[in-house]
């Protein structure tokens, strides 16, 4: 069955719409999954500017990670991001999922992300 890339990005928007709006300036951890890899990053909205960014295509990541897409790949994903946010000076966050539901590499990553010290 194929799925219809009007419904995705409707959901998309819908799911965006609603975080921006409990954001509380807040910065938004962002999410994109696809078959292979996983990339996540912490977007100021206010400012329009990227904070912090991870993925599996990073190069310290690439030869430790037994496979790119999986759920350990995310995790490890997530807590490079907090570490890089951290850094940054974020500590909270908002987490947009895009389109995916909260399940698997998703939910890994924000697994990832809540040890590595992010609060959302």
């Amino acid at each position: 069955m194929a799925v219809n890339s009007n419904a995705v990005m409707r959901r998309k928007a819908r799911i965006r719409r609603t975080v921006k709006s409990r954001a509380g300036g807040r910065p938004r951890l962002s999410v994109f999954r696809s078959n292979k890899n996983i990339y996540a990053q912490v977007i100021d909205d206010v400012k329009g500017a990227t904070l912090a960014a991870a993925s599996t295509l990073e190069k310290d990541l690439k030869g430790s990670l037994k496979s790119r897409s999986d759920k350990a790949a995310a995790e490890q994903v997530g807590k490079l991001l907090a570490e890089r946010a951290v850094k940054a000076g974020v500590s909270e966050v908002v987490f947009d999922r895009g389109s995916y539901i909260y399940h698997g590499r998703v939910k890994a990553l924000a697994d990832g992300a809540r040890e590595g010290g992010l609060k959302f």
